[in-house]
């Protein structure tokens, strides 16, 4: 498999069921064979992602004095600003080529998790970008809960299985600016390899060359959509809940040709999380003689708090 496939979330919410189960056995298939896809249909308009994308560049166009007004210590990043290079890989001590933002959930009608969660942080200085990241992080959560079901049926669960486990989860809304290269990197690249923490990525800013995706085969292919179209990958949540029947596959964004040094790119992934209790218990219907278990049982809370100390954004 050369290109990651296309899927069509209109499929699933048509009152077909031919057309319903055609979707359910597409994305199922991919992510099986290689943990991505690139879905139309979704819940952004292209007017709310214009605006967004506005924004973000707005904000990352602020002075840098600024900008660290909003880096909030003691949260491991989690939500507000984290500047260039604080973050790695898992595995490596070379800081990626990257600053970015960190938008949470918008806790409804649970104490609790609203008391567990870091708050939201506020820019001053654009009225409009926390309204235009929760509009955005609303929409992206919509498309991920509609992805879930389809994998739930696929997984031969209830349709509505995750509905509980993500409503009012841990997902996380993360503009990053790639600036513009000026010196020979030494050992880093803008994003290194690895796989993702959650269950599902929702990525915007696929349309150009940069992402890539390792196959079965171990080869590296460019994950590239079209304009109507997000990149969606299984996280190792998810991989680990179906004892790597989906794949979390490897991927990594790579430096520019030269020429292109000078310009600066820019992605909007949404990490899906669930609630902290979540088990990722390996799903009975998911192990068996030929494929044994391979995970002890954890909590996504305790899976959650050994990566981002892996990632070095939380201290031991």
């Amino acid at each position: 498999m050369q290109n990651i496939p296309s899927v069509d979330l209109r499929d699933f919410l048509s009152d077909d069921p031919v057309r319903k189960q055609k979707f359910v056995n597409e994305i199922g298939k991919a992510y099986e064979e290689i943990g991505f896809v690139a879905l139309k249909g979704h819940f952004l308009s292209d007017e709310l992602v214009e605006k967004l994308y506005q924004q973000v560049r707005n904000f990352f166009n602020l002075p840098l004095e600024v900008k660290e007004k909003y880096e909030i210590p003691g949260i491991g990043g989690q939500r507000g600003y984290v500047s260039f290079g604080k973050e790695s890989a898992k595995g490596r001590t070379t800081g990626d080529l990257k600053e970015f933002w960190h938008f949470g959930q918008y806790v409804e009608n649970n104490d609790k998790l609203a008391n567990e969660y870091p708050k939201n942080v506020t820019v001053d200085e654009l009225p409009e970008f926390n309204s235009t990241g929760k509009e955005t992080y609303k929409m992206l959560e919509k498309t991920g809960v509609y992805v879930l079901r389809a994998l739930a049926l696929y997984l031969g669960l209830n349709e509505f299985y995750f509905d509980d486990y993500v409503k009012n989860g841990n997902s996380i809304l993360r503009p990053i600016h790639y600036p513009p290269i000026l010196n020979e990197p030494k050992d880093a690249v803008r994003a290194a390899a690895h796989g993702d923490i959650n269950l599902i990525t929702l990525l915007m800013g696929a349309q150009g060359k940069g992402l890539q995706v390792q196959n079965n085969k171990g080869e590296w292919i460019d994950a590239i959509a079209a304009d109507d179209e997000l990149v969606i990958n299984v996280g190792d949540m998810l991989s680990r809940h179906t004892n790597n029947k989906l794949k979390s596959t490897i991927h990594q964004v790579v430096n520019p040709p030269r020429e292109l040094w000078g310009t600066s790119r820019f992605s909007i992934p949404f990490f899906m999380h669930p609630i902290s209790e979540m088990p990722l218990n390996c799903l009975d219907n998911c192990v068996s003689e030929e494929n044994p278990k391979l995970y002890d049982d954890i909590t996504a809370g305790e899976f959650l708090t050994e990566r981002l100390i892996e990632l070095g954004l939380i201290k031991k």
